[in-house]
């Protein structure tokens, strides 16, 4: 027992319990890859990254690059054993060093390795490069306009009869909606550090939400097998999903210069050239065409998703695909079709971001409800009301999946209450009529959101649980700690299975080497798998323990039951550390491997029908703003919201979770804007230019409550749900209160049809075109 376990209450589960970082985070302990110690003689990489958006390289003299002080060595594809490739989708589409040609201003180029990170640095400036510009298209529409090269194959989704359904619609609504991209700003920056050791064997030290990919594309990329190639992770700086795919460069760069000169090698680029060098949330432009009746009642939706998705597939494909997923966010359709379109474009290939395309397919259907609202002259809410799934009928997805788990409308209905949407509606509208230059909006919007990877495959975890002969636990597990809590989460698992104290629990970093196979810490899974297979390990160990305290006390196993603080062996209470030294003097095996698969799932894409997801977990915000009409700045002065984790296995946990999602859905939808200028080079690639949302930012009233009465209906970790993703789309509240403000100038007859991120630029010419359509 440490110092500090009179401050640690016996672990259960559903019960409020610290980060297992928390202090040392706030004391500055907490230990990330580039504070370890580095091996003496560590070299430093650097990549030199391309300065054109689309050009044949009709050469490159790398001289002076070689000969800049400090320099050991240059790296190139000339240097690469195995494959010039990092594609997480196996499309041999997305190379380490750019061969012949670049497809985006900041593509790779070549690496420099040198003493220090900043020699490195420099020299990679000295690079003299001859290009031949050829045409580039830079977004959607460009992309549209040359042809619509895509990156991979597009998704149709359908059901029903959309033309009849359109064709005999008493109203129909049609127009497109332009949805911004996000860069993840994680506070720690892509970083790997490798370290050769004999024969064929790298230890890699990666800032990865995916170990085994990274373990795969360092053994592709050196030409060797997998168990040569070690991958350690304890905790991330922040991912949101920057750090599924994106980090395989930076270890495949480390690891090639590392065995290349057989001393350690580090590579962290700076903030620019992370930015500039990574990929980000998809921006989308969908167009609709949607039918619906006078209640307000949806009929049918025909809708294209198009995405930038850079030179490269990454996960494009399945970011699209969980967009049509999500596009009817709470909401039935009885006729629908939905296509996607991941478009090639001369930009950095796009990635993972929270929510992982669902909130662009949410964000979609929300702007259309939002139509038919104004059009009609009715509450937004009206209409999402009349429009959610129902119980026993009008529950079957754009996908064919049954929704068996609807609590949408309790959730709804709750939140409507205790928020008093109604009445700070009507004092928003009195509001608007008597103030002329400042104007508010609110707004109630739901989520639904499928909870699995829609990849089968990867709904599998392992976990390995050692007890050692003091009663002390070490636990291993495939899942990876970005702040989220997952370790701590996994750990109340471990030690609840047990009846033990949570700081006997020992977490491990994660590691191939004691877990294999892992799946990446994504899709709002993490606990969900990993904390069912910790179970699974605990399981078989208790089995054992079982059968040895019947034995030892002379019971029979149903006489023994497991109790905080040890085992009941019939009328005996044995202390866990006592049976567990004796077990061991009995060889008793103390130590397992558990593993767990997410049950009575299926897709089928090229029939795009199936169950994709396990369950849905569900939440409702409430936002209420204040515009100004002179120079579109605006604030969110409160926000309510509750959400359903199921039965929380750690409500403090979950709650941080909630907050930090809604507040960096804001940040998406209102102040982070992505530009490019005419050239294809990213112009906000620095805080200085990219705005993510201040302290400053929290709406000053900020309620958050879990729906404590929601237990999971399917046999998940605790019956608890994910809590990772859902609560981003939260967020898109603000963007529909905004609206309101801004439709408040036109007597809310104009739909306000903001595109996002809704900027004070974007609300000001929103007020400006309304009022000038008023005046028309």
């Amino acid at each position: 027992m440490n110092k500090h376990s009179s401050e640690i209450s016996l672990a259960v589960l559903h019960a409020n319990t610290r980060h297992d970082s928390g202090p040392k985070h706030v004391t500055g302990t907490a230990e990330y890859i580039d504070d370890m110690i580095e091996p003496v003689g560590t070299m430093h990489a650097y990549l030199g990254l391309s300065t054109r958006a689309h050009a044949t390289i009709k050469s490159i003299d790398l001289d002076a690059v070689r000969a800049a002080p400090g320099v050991i060595g240059v790296l190139t594809a000339e240097d690469i054993p195995g494959e010039n490739d990092v594609s997480p989708s196996h499309k041999h589409d997305e190379p380490i060093f750019a061969v012949g040609k670049v497809h985006f201003w900041g593509q790779p180029m070549f690496a420099v390795v040198a003493d220090t990170r900043d020699a490195a640095r420099r020299a990679a400036q000295l690079v003299k490069i001859d290009y031949e510009d050829l045409p580039h298209a830079l977004d959607v529409r460009a992309a549209q306009g040359a042809g619509g090269k895509l990156v991979t194959e597009p998704l149709k989704l359908e059901r029903g009869d959309v033309e009849a359904g359109l064709a005999s619609a008493p109203r129909r609504v049609q127009g497109a909606m332009t949805i911004g991209g996000q860069d993840h700003f994680y506070l720690e920056g892509q970083i790997a550090l490798a370290i050769p050791g004999e024969d064929e064997d790298v230890t890699i030290h990666a800032s990865t939400q995916h170990p085994s990919e990274v373990q795969l594309m360092v053994a592709q990329v050196l030409a060797i097998r997998h168990h040569a190639v070690t991958i350690n992770i304890r905790r991330m700086g922040g991912g949101f999903g920057g750090k599924e795919t994106q980090g395989n460069l930076f270890a495949a760069v480390a690891a090639l210069a590392a065995k290349k000169w057989n001393r350690a090698c580090k590579i962290r680029p700076d903030r620019d050239d992370d930015m500039q060098a990574t990929g980000k949330r998809h921006d989308f432009v969908v167009d609709y065409d949607v039918g619906y009746d006078e209640t307000g009642k949806i009929l049918a939706v025909d809708a294209n998703y198009a995405a930038r998705a850079g030179f490269s597939s990454d996960l494009s494909g399945p970011v699209t695909d969980r967009a049509l997923f999500h596009a009817d966010n709470a909401y039935w359709y009885p006729a629908v079709r939905l296509r996607s379109q991941p478009l090639y474009t001369n930009t950095v290939s796009n990635t993972a971001f929270r929510g992982f395309g669902g909130p662009q397919g949410m964000l979609a259907a929300e702007r259309w409800v939002e139509d038919i609202a104004y059009a009609l002259g009715k509450d937004p809410l009206d209409i999402r009301k009349a429009n959610f799934y129902g119980t026993d009928t009008d529950n079957i997805t754009p996908y064919h999946q049954t929704v068996t788990d609807n609590v949408v409308d309790r959730v709804v209905e709750e939140l409507e209450a205790s928020a008093d949407y109604q009445a700070r509606r009507r004092a928003v509208i009195a509001f608007n009529k008597t103030s002329k230059v400042l104007k508010k909006g609110i707004a109630l919007t739901p989520v639904k959101f499928g909870i699995s990877f829609t990849a089968t495959w990867y709904n599998q975890a392992g976990a390995l649980v050692h007890v050692y002969k003091d009663g002390s636990v070490h636990l291993s597990h495939g899942g990876t700690e970005m702040g989220q809590g997952l370790h701590t989460k996994v750990a109340q698992v471990v030690a609840d299975a047990f009846g033990i104290n949570l700081d006997t629990v020992k977490i491990m970093a994660t590691s191939t080497g004691k877990v294999p196979n892992t799946s990446a810490t994504a899709a709002s899974s993490g606990t969900d798998l990993n904390g069912m297979a910790a179970l699974n390990a605990c399981d078989q160990i208790k089995a054992r323990l079982v059968a040895h305290g019947a034995a030892l006390h002379k019971v029979s196993e149903s006489e023994c039951s497991w109790v905080q603080g040890g085992l009941q062996a019939g009328s005996t209470f044995v202390p866990f550390g006592e049976l567990v030294a004796s077990a061991y003097l009995n060889r008793v095996q103390l130590s397992a491997a558990g593993f767990y698969k997410t049950p009575d799932i299926n897709w089928d894409r090229a029939a795009g029908r199936g169950r994709p997801f396990y369950y849905y977990a569900y939440g409702a915000s409430v936002s209420e703003v204040t515009i100004d009409t002179l120079t579109g700045e605006y604030t969110v002065d409160r926000v309510d919201i509750l959400h359903d984790v199921g039965k929380s296995l750690n409500p403090v946990i979950d709650v941080g979770q909630v907050e930090g999602g809604f507040i960096q859905g804001m940040g998406w939808l209102t102040s982070e804007e992505l530009v490019w200028d005419s050239k294809g080079q990213l112009r906000t690639h620095a805080p200085s230019t990219y705005k993510i949302p201040l302290a400053s930012d929290i709406p000053p009233v900020f309620n958050v409550k879990l729906a404590e009465w929601s237990v999971n209906k399917e046999p998940t970790i605790g019956r608890s749900k994910a809590v990772g993703e859902p609560p981003f789309m939260l967020a898109m509240s603000v963007a529909e209160a905004l609206g309101m403000a801004v439709a408040s100038v036109a007597d809310y007859r104009i739909a306000p049809r903001l595109d996002t991120p809704i900027t004070p630029e974007r609300v000001l010419m929103g007020v400006e075109r309304l009022q000038a359509e008023t005046r028309a």
